[in-house]
């Protein structure tokens, strides 16, 4: 299957080491086009071009950015990156957290053909289209809200066969509500990715999404910044999920903002946390899954394998 990236078409048999679960840049909806003071494009522009290059020298060949409208989505940026670096870059259609009231005023079939219009002709008058599908629900369930995006992204994905990730609160259990709604909508839970699922290491409630053929998000890496599983109990995680058959239901990612316009200070405490950025996959954690027995099979099933057939 041919999947939308930023500079045009790739098979999906194409995309090679996938990181399923980035942001180039994180911000609030409006703030790029109207409010554009605020933000410093060509630092933007010039830090994601450096750390997708160093990315793509140390394996990474396609990177999926799960920014949304309502996280100050900028088609300016990542047009402007992908044209620079010999990386994949899907982008998104959908919504997170942050849903505009207006929303509760539409019906899901209304919101799906925006979903779908992004998709099939572009965003943001632009040709470049939308290959994933982002949407998210609260710490405590799925709210009035929330269920109107999710019915209108599982009716874009039946149908287009863009797939659909979310973001969760996995010490909740929220997968387990947000699957209930795809499979009332009838949606083919192999192109169901249940992000941030790396939060939490009850094996039962992660074990029980992959048996229905969900993608795990295993994508808080390294974590543990303020509280939380630190990287090894997430890798642990992750070797017991392989032990137990779902190698081919698990994907990698760090969930890491390259940068932060409004918040200079935030991207400075994220990055001396985590110095590797978005190459601390490569570097340490696979490493470490390795000498914890993982063979390199294994390890390319949730970096490669695993991609192709979500987005295939």
């Amino acid at each position: 299957m041919k999947i939308n990236t930023v500079n045009g078409l790739v098979d999906s048999s194409d995309l090679g080491f996938t990181l399923m679960h980035e942001h180039i840049s994180v911000s609030s909806a409006g703030i790029p086009h109207s409010f554009y003071e605020l933000m410093d494009r060509e630092r933007v522009v010039a830090n994601a071009i450096e750390c997708l290059s160093v990315a793509k020298d140390e394996g990474v060949n396609s990177y999926v950015d799960v920014t949304t409208l309502d996280l100050g989505r900028d088609m300016e940026i990542l047009r402007r990156v992908g044209e620079n670096v010999d990386v994949n870059i899907i982008v998104a259609t959908g919504i997170w957290l942050d849903i505009p009231r207006s929303i509760l005023r539409v019906n899901p079939d209304q919101l799906a053909k925006v979903f779908i219009r992004e998709i099939e002709q572009g965003i943001d008058s632009t040709s470049v289209k939308a290959g994933i599908i982002k949407v998210a629900t609260s710490d405590e369930g799925v709210t009035e809200a929330n269920e109107i995006v999710l019915r209108a992204a599982a009716r874009a994905c039946k149908d287009t066969g863009v797939p659909i990730s979310t973001h969760t609160a996995a010490l909740s259990k929220v997968g387990n509500d947000q699957v209930a709604i795809f499979e009332e909508e009838g949606v083919d839970l192999s192109k169901v990715y249940i992000g941030h699922s790396n939060d939490t290491d009850d094996l039962e409630y992660l074990s029980g999404l992959a048996s229905k053929g969900c993608i795990l998000g295993m994508d808080h890496l390294p974590g543990g910044r303020g509280g939380g599983l630190d990287w090894k109990q997430r890798a642990n995680v992750i070797i017991e999920l392989v032990r137990r058959g779902f190698q081919d239901s698990i994907g990698l990612s760090h969930d890491y903002s390259l940068s932060y316009p409004l918040r200079k200070d935030l991207e400075d405490e994220r990055n001396d946390y985590n110095p590797d950025k978005i190459c601390f996959i490569s570097r340490k954690f696979i490493p470490y899954l390795i000498e914890m027995g993982l063979d390199q099979s294994q390890v390319d099933a949730l970096i490669i394998k695993v991609a192709a057939r979500y987005f295939g």
